[in-house]
């Protein structure tokens, strides 16, 4: 784990810098005639996070004690800054950003034209807690379209251990690797989503549907899926080796998984078969 400390001399320039950059009317305040600095003063900034002017003063000559995630959110709000810049503050103080905003279910018009660019290469979008949100037309062909499915259903790590035919299209010595790869990955979103309904739901009916997937839950492993290898059993084209690659979107809770032919593989040649041949018989997905 890396041991986040705070960096004074950064954070009082960012400090100083920001507060001359927000515009007295901005923030509610009358600028006057006489006022020779630029933005705002340290006392206004003060007044408007609900500190004293000498606390902000000493953070500001890099002298102050380290600021509380809550007094770092008053700051933020006094200097009107961006969700970027606001986790640029936290973490200049030595403290962990705030959880942002989230896509949820709603996959943006960018990444549905994304899905469709790539016609030859099967490409879904997926939340972190495993929900299959959007797929293209070769990822529904490889590994059936399970978008329409709803709650659990088309969640890949609730049909992993509670629907044993989602197990078929995988190679039975295999079985075990994915189980602790889903069961890990699905630690860390939920470690960053504390408190959230939706992932205590299917953690709760997981732990009540699968012996195995409380077993694994129990050892609290944690791993985020970025890339890996897998091998799908398709009943069509037979089995193929893909390269998993994982793109993370901007907010975080959604990711494009793209399923991508390995070097020296035929997988291309049956991904192109597989293309002709259509949507007409699907695999479980995974």
């Amino acid at each position: 784990m890396i041991s986040m400390t705070i960096d004074r001399r950064e954070l009082a320039d960012f400090l100083r810098r920001s507060r001359e950059r927000v515009r007295p009317q901005d923030a509610g305040l009358v600028a006057g005639p006489r006022r020779r600095t630029p933005g705002l003063r340290r006392e206004e900034v003060a007044h408007l996070a609900g500190m004293s002017a000498d606390y902000l003063i000493r953070l500001e000559q890099a002298r102050g004690p380290q600021p509380s995630p809550q007094m770092l959110a008053a700051l933020a709000r006094a200097l009107r800054l961006s969700d970027d810049e606001r986790d640029h503050l936290h973490l200049l103080a030595g403290h962990r950003p705030p959880a942002g905003r989230v896509a949820g279910d709603q996959v943006s018009a960018g990444l549905l034209h994304l899905l469709d660019q790539l016609p030859g290469t099967p490409a879904q979008v997926i939340s972190d807690l495993g929900d299959v949100l959007a797929q293209n037309d070769m990822a529904r062909s490889l590994l059936g379209g399970v978008c329409t499915v709803s709650e659990h259903g088309r969640n890949v790590v609730w049909r992993w251990f509670a629907d044993p035919a989602a197990r078929d299209a995988y190679p039975a010595e295999e079985h075990d690797h994915y189980s602790r790869v889903h069961v890990a990955d699905l630690r860390a979103a939920v470690g960053r989503r504390a408190g959230d309904p939706a992932a205590t739901r299917l953690v709760e009916r997981l732990r009540g549907a699968s012996e195995e997937f409380a077993a694994l839950w129990e050892l609290h492993e944690v791993a985020v899926r970025r890339r890996s290898r897998m091998r799908v059993l398709h009943s069509v084209i037979g089995p193929v080796d893909l390269d998993c690659q994982v793109l993370l979107a901007p907010e975080g809770d959604q990711r494009v998984v793209l399923l991508t032919p390995p070097p020296g593989t035929d997988t291309a040649d049956r991904l192109a078969l597989l293309r002709v041949v259509g949507t007409e018989q699907f695999t479980p997905a995974g």
